[in-house]
This record gives structure tokens, sequence and C-alpha cells, in this order.
């Protein structure tokens, strides 16, 4: 696979013959101190995670140049795909999944890591319903100030109020995002959602997401809370 700033190999480990996945730096980016910055945070991110709903790094290191972090090969399909199915997923599956993220971002939390982007592309489904969080390249450490003030990162349709606002943010920000990617879950449909990015982020900051009773109304009542209790827009609502 290839993203914009990395590229993931399937590999072999000799020494305790098993398959695992190889994430390097694309060369383009290499020569970029700041992505360089951010790729080895993923790795200390994830590496200081161990938990059966977050994705295992095994080893992270630099060869003739090259950044590379190796981590379990997962099989099976990401959030995403598994949303736009048909036949769609059962209400107590997509309950069963919502646990287990739960359960790996409260590790996190607890660990003092933020992930800051989460989305259904970046948590990912073993073949037997197993949750993996993955993706840490945006995370930081809560104490950490790596990322400044004012800066901009993370994905729209899942950003934080205060994350589109540049602002530092903290655990309540993964909360609203996994809200956001818990309502698409269960109604289908993204929370906040528009043709361009600035008014995706302009409903982030300014509008509510239509009542999950309207378009989940086969949702019981006590997780439709949960998830709006998630989405509300001030920090210490949520």
């Amino acid at each position: 696979g290839q993203g914009a700033m990395d590229e993931v190999f399937r590999a072999h480990e000799p020494l305790l013959n098993r398959e695992v996945a190889v994430k390097t730096m694309a060369a383009s980016v290499g020569a970029d101190e700041e992505l360089r910055k951010r790729f080895h945070r993923e790795a200390q991110s994830a590496a200081r995670l161990n938990h059966p709903n977050i994705i295992t790094v095994y080893e992270y290191g630099e060869e003739q140049g090259q950044i590379y972090m190796a981590m379990e090969l997962l099989e099976g399909r990401d959030l995403k795909e598994l949303i736009g199915q048909s036949p769609p997923l059962s209400l107590p599956e997509k309950l069963s999944l919502i646990e287990q993220i739960c359960d790996g971002l409260a590790f996190a939390h607890a660990k003092d890591v933020v992930h800051r982007d989460l989305k259904p592309a970046n948590i990912h489904i073993l073949p037997n319903g197993a949750v993996k969080i993955m993706d840490f390249g945006l995370a930081r450490f809560a104490s950490s100030d790596i990322t400044r003030a004012g800066t901009i990162m993370g994905t729209p349709n899942y950003m934080s109020p205060e994350q589109v606002r540049g602002e530092k943010v903290g655990a309540p920000s993964d909360v609203f995002s996994l809200g956001a990617v818990f309502y698409e879950l269960l109604a289908g449909r993204k929370p906040f959602a528009s043709d361009s990015v600035h008014a995706v982020l302009f409903q982030v900051l300014q509008n509510e997401a239509k009542p999950l009773a309207e378009v989940a109304p086969d949702v019981p009542e006590p997780v439709r809370a949960v998830v709006e209790r998630a989405l509300a827009k001030d920090v210490p609502q949520r």
C-alpha cells in the first residue's frame, strides 16, 4: 500500500518466522525533518501501547537512510469498508465494534497518548471481528508541545471544533472524533458532510448533527445519548 508520506510492504521476519507489515517513509518526504519527526512519533506512540485493540509495533529503525517501522500484519478490512457494505452490520455487531474501539482508546489515553486522527479508515477489523486502532501518525504525548497551537491536522469530517480552530487538543478531541465515527457506523452517514472542506469545517464548528433518532431510529436511546454527548461542541460537556 502507498500513502502520501509512506509505503507499506508485506514482509517475512526470518528470526521468528512470521509475516509482518513494514512501513517506510517515502523517499520524497524523507528529507523533511518535521515529517521524519511525525513518523518517529507514530512509532513511539504505538510502541508504548500494548493492547489487544491497538496495532502492535515490533521495531523502528533506519537503514541506509531509509526510516522504517515493522508491525503486525493485519488481515481483514477497515471500518470504512464495513460501513459501506451490503448487507449492513447488525446492531449487536456495531455495538461490539464500538466497545472494542472505546477500550483501545481508553488505554491510549491512560498512557497519555492522544490519537488526533481517528476515522473509519484508521480502524481495522480482523476476520474474527476484533478491532485494531492504527496509524498514530498524528498522535502526540499529551504532555508534549511538538505540534504548535494554530496548526490544523486531522481529517475534516471527524475533527473536533477545537482541532478545527487550531487549538491545542487533548483526549476530549478524540472523544469527539469517536462520536463522529460511531454516528456514521450507526446511521450509515457522516454527521458533518458537504461538497467542500470549508463547508464541512463550518458544520463542525457551528451546526449540530441531525439527531440519531431521526436517521437511525433502531438505535437504542442510551446508545444515542452516548454518541450525541461525545459530539458536544463544548469540551466540558463531552
